[in-house]
């Protein structure tokens, strides 16, 4: 069955094929950026005494529609750190979530916090991108990538300094994380079928990743009981987007998850 995450990626691996620019000469001017501020250390230090969380800047989604289109990503993000954020988040996808590199730029100065490109990553010239708009982490999703590009794209992207978020779902992608090396890996609650949020699967996916590994449970993280359960579980942070997008409060909305 089609999945909302089948259009994008042929969305943007369209775009991909159409991309003339060279990867030698975007790799080195990428090597040649300040230093990343350390999304995993970050998480690691924080998660040692709570859970951490890393907080999202998400204008829209596809399953939900608008969440806060008009949101100022700088005064956000101050409030995502003065609520006590371990590291941000940011979409950068135009087409479907209406993010933008410059989203994650405005974000990335107006704070200290480690910052994650999320996006849809197809393609090494993307990985590339990340560190030249300033990312210090970039996302690989499993379900998106073969076994050979999640090991070439990971590669990439720890030489040039940046940490590696990889997404999996269930078992079988959590070998494909891990013959690529992973060192940090995020379990998506929602099945991308249904957009049903399956709290199940991430208890269960807690008990078999391996130590030593950080571990994120990504979506459907509602409150502080969500939370609390996925720290029980074993999981080191929790990436929260749409519940903090649509807070009347994120700083106190962040301050209730971090009780956890």
């Amino acid at each position: 069955m089609k999945t909302y995450l089948d259009a994008i990626l042929a969305f943007h691996r369209q775009r991909a094929l159409a991309d003339t620019r060279s990867f030698q000469e975007l790799f080195d001017s990428a090597s040649a950026v300040l230093p990343c501020r350390g999304f995993a250390q970050a998480i690691t230090v924080e998660s040692q005494t709570r859970l951490a969380v890393i907080a999202e800047i998400k204008r829209r989604s596809p399953s939900k529609g608008n969440l806060n289109i008009d949101v100022d990503p700088a005064v956000l993000a101050q409030q995502y750190e003065l609520g006590g954020a371990s590291c941000l988040s940011v979409l950068t996808d135009v087409e479907h979530f209406a993010g933008s590199s410059e989203d994650l730029q405005i974000a990335h100065r107006a704070v200290g916090l480690p910052v994650l490109r999320k996006d849809f990553t197809v393609d090494a010239r993307d990985i590339c991108d990340a560190r030249l708009m300033g990312a210090d982490a970039v996302l690989l999703i499993a379900a998106a990538l073969t076994a050979a590009e999640m090991a070439s794209f990971h590669e990439i992207a720890t030489s040039l300094g940046l940490d590696v978020l990889v997404e999996v779902h269930d078992e079988r992608e959590l070998e494909i994380a891990l013959s690529a090396q992973a060192t940090m890996i995020g379990v998506n609650q929602r099945n991308l079928v249904t957009f049903q949020v399956d709290h199940e699967r991430a208890v269960r996916m807690g008990g078999v990743i391996p130590s030593g590994v950080v571990r994120v449970a990504e979506s459907g993280v509602r409150g502080p009981d969500d939370a609390q359960s996925l720290r029980d579980a074993g999981y080191d942070a929790v990436l929260v987007g749409e519940t903090l997008m649509t807070a009347s409060d994120p700083v106190e909305s962040l301050r209730s998850l971090r009780r956890a």
